[in-house]
């Protein structure tokens, strides 16, 4: 065989055995991602590892932002192959997933989640409303006395916001910033509580800057506490301080339900009913993202996506709904299931 010809069949070599350890370096799947999809994710997985061939997927609860940051770290067996997430990825997460070579990416709708704000069972059941949240969380506040300013904020107890509400120290535990719960909480609860203030609502469109800062920057005094991504932490210390509150997932007080009750809010109660029928205001949609590059070499994973987005896993009467997945509208539900299952990635047509 003459040099050049050598060369090339060593080069054809070289590749496929990197291929091949590629495809030997890891035989099962990897998910990060969201506390509040892990619970689903892992249903998935058992269900997945006992109906096939395939081993049962590994899956790490590492926070939605946290989640993001692993998987877009590069592609190769040493990444993950699945986010989960509990909100739609950014634009400047889908760039650093480009800046590292992950540039094929299926994003999932599995289905929506309330966000509860809870406390202990045979605490007093409360009726809030977005506004009061804000003022009992944000740092800056409108001043009681004179609306038109902003102040520190002043309150200490809940009655101080409305006479209705408990004589009780403010005192509430949620989700760190690299939780997609909290990113949902701010734009849900604290830019909406923040706008029904006329002085704050102007700023919106005169400087967005300081609206940003106003609305989603939560106090620091004690009050509010971040409890990390381990929600069952936060239902330990609900059940030990009667007079707290927390904020997690609708699916994670479902399976708390001897130890948290979810407050009113605005009118409606965080139950599957009126998240699925859109009246309860604090619900969003969850996701999944596939790393498409990894098809094919991470053995299973088109496998575990069909899985997921099959009817007995995420529709109406499904698994999931029987863990608290509020399930996707039917006619949505098919499209997600079609383009899951062709893995269609994000920006194509």
């Amino acid at each position: 065989m003459n040099k050049p010809l050598l060369a090339l069949a060593v080069t054809a070599s070289l590749a496929a055995a990197a291929v091949v350890q590629a495809q030997s370096a890891r035989d099962y799947i990897s998910v990060v991602g969201s506390s509040t999809v892990y619970p689903f994710t892992t249903v998935v997985a058992e269900q997945f590892g006992k109906s096939t061939k395939f081993k049962t997927p590994k899956i790490e609860s590492t926070g939605t932002g946290g989640g993001f940051k692993l998987f877009c770290a590069g592609v190769g067996p040493e990444h993950p192959d699945v986010s989960n997430a509990s909100r739609a990825i950014k634009t400047s997460e889908i760039e650093s997933c480009a800046k590292n070579g992950v540039t094929d990416i299926v994003e999932v709708k599995i289905g929506y989640d309330g966000i509860v704000f809870a406390n202990a069972k045979g605490a007093p059941w409360v009726k809030l409303t977005r506004a009061q949240i804000y003022l009992a969380l944000a740092k800056t506040v409108p001043d009681p006395k004179d609306p038109t300013k902003l102040v520190a904020n002043p309150y200490q107890n809940w009655s101080q916001i409305d006479a209705g509400l408990p004589n009780a120290k403010i005192e509430v535990l949620g989700p760190p910033p690299t939780s997609g719960t909290r990113d949902a909480f701010v734009e849900l609860v604290m830019d909406h509580g923040c706008e029904t203030f006329p002085a704050i609502k102007a700023l919106k469109d005169g400087d967005p800057k300081q609206f940003k800062a106003v609305c989603q920057t939560m106090r620091e005094d004690g009050s509010f506490i971040e409890a990390g991504e381990n929600d069952n932490l936060i239902v330990q210390k609900l059940v030990a301080n009667k007079s707290a509150f927390g904020i997690f997932g609708y699916s994670f007080m479902e399976e708390n339900l001897d130890k948290v009750q979810g407050s009113i809010v605005e009118g409606h109660s965080p139950t599957f009913e009126e998240i699925a029928a859109g009246k309860y205001p604090i619900a969003r949609p969850l996701f999944f993202y596939v790393k498409k590059a990894h098809v094919g070499v991470i053995p299973g994973l088109k496998e575990f996506v069909n899985e997921f987005v099959s009817e007995k896993s995420f529709g109406t009467d499904g698994y999931l709904a029987d863990k608290g997945l509020i399930p996707l509208p039917d006619a949505e539900r098919k499209s997600v299931t079609a383009a899951a299952r062709e893995l269609k990635t994000i920006g194509s047509k």
